[in-house]
């Protein structure tokens, strides 16, 4: 018998409001479990499910320590795991743990960072409870940088001495359509009690990839336009639109979304801002979008401020849930502060990513005899 998407139960981990967890929601998971520390962070989460008439996790959310589910609640856990095997589903973890400590944008903490250790929380807690497959996703530098490097195989050891197999890739979201330029690392594995079905080596990264990266950075796309308030541009012919700024602008409806108003109002540098070309992401702080280019990274730590590229103002909160290629749907409650929304939005995985991979890992899984 063919493995089905909704025999697979997904227990999600540094859920974030969670744009990860969506990919395999609307690709026939069951979300099962969701455990998220920011307890602002877990409200967006619960309130988009309830916009987009998404079922409650069966054994809920969970707003707490990570580590709990090693040690005071590690019971606890195993007995939802136990239960939601009973009818013969596979188990899967899914998490991304928080980067900052291996960002080439960061503090370069690495492994000693608050942010660093959690990562070997995530592998612990595979380790001890033993999922059907797993999936880690974090930032390149993580896989680039040296000292972050050697860190990273000492995870995957730990992991391959519990007796999972593993396939990893360096994706960049462009690949799959979102719009903009973000590289994440993807780390899947299996348990061993499904290696003689599951042959990790086989897994099938590049099925529903649908761009080249290297050519679509190769492309001749615009780049810097003296900045004109409500100006116009021509549409350019030799790039897909369907990675422009303007094309997710337009397919999300951003001025009529929920999210529309949510926008820092700048108290100072008004000037400067309005020197800034359309397209201009060269500077550290201030970069302005060009509307027909895909974006960069939609992160905005460390002073980082992405402009409107034909508006007098940075972009909101909407127009950043459209280059995170949400649906258009979703939505983050208005109570959050602006703060938070903003950070969220910048931690999340692009939907089209989460996408991608829960259709491949479906993928993997229904070639595979049970």
């Amino acid at each position: 018998m063919a493995t089905k998407g909704k025999n697979i139960k997904i227990f999600s981990f540094f859920s974030g409001c969670g744009f990860l967890d969506l990919g395999f929601e609307l690709n026939g998971y069951e979300i099962v479990l969701v455990n998220e520390f920011s307890p602002s962070f877990l409200g967006a989460y619960r309130y988009s499910r309830e916009q987009m008439g998404l079922s409650r996790p069966q054994y809920g959310y969970f707003n707490i320590d990570v580590n709990e589910f090693l040690f005071d609640r590690a019971e606890e856990l195993n007995q939802y795991l136990e239960e939601s095997r009973k009818d013969g589903s596979l188990v899967g973890f899914i998490g991304g743990p928080p980067c900052p400590d291996f960002s080439v944008a960061g503090k370069q903490k690495g492994r000693d960072g608050d942010n660093g250790k959690l990562s070997l929380s995530y592998i612990n807690l595979i380790k001890k409870h033993k999922p059907d497959f797993f999936l880690f996703e974090n930032v390149k530098g993580l896989w680039r940088t040296a000292r972050h490097r050697e860190y990273y195989e000492e995870l995957k050891k730990m992991l391959r001495d519990s007796g999972y197999h593993m396939t990893e890739r360096l994706t960049n979201a462009i690949e799959f359509g979102a719009p903009q330029d973000r590289d994440r690392i993807l780390l899947f594995g299996v348990s061993d009690s499904l290696k003689k079905y599951c042959k990790v080596e086989g897994f099938p990264w590049e099925k529903n990839i649908k761009y080249n990266w290297q050519e679509v950075r190769n492309l001749q796309w615009p780049s810097q336009d003296v900045f004109k308030e409500n100006g116009t541009r021509q549409v350019p012919s030799n790039v897909p639109l369907e990675l422009t700024v303007q094309y997710w602008f337009d397919k999300n409806d951003v001025e009529h979304h929920p999210n529309s108003g949510d926008c820092f109002v700048p108290r100072a540098s008004l000037d400067k801002m309005l020197r800034i070309e359309e397209g201009d992401v060269s500077k550290k702080s201030l970069k302005r979008l060009h509307r027909w280019r895909y974006s960069p990274t939609v992160a905005y730590g460390n002073n980082e401020v992405h402009l409107h590229p034909y508006k007098a103002r940075r972009l909101t909160v909407a127009e950043a849930l459209s280059l995170q290629s949400l649906p258009r749907e979703f939505a983050l409650p208005p109570e959050m502060t602006l703060t938070d929304k903003f950070k969220t939005v910048g931690n999340g995985v692009p939907f089209l990513l989460a996408d991608g991979i829960a259709k491949t890992i479906k993928d993997f899984f229904n070639t595979t005899k049970r």
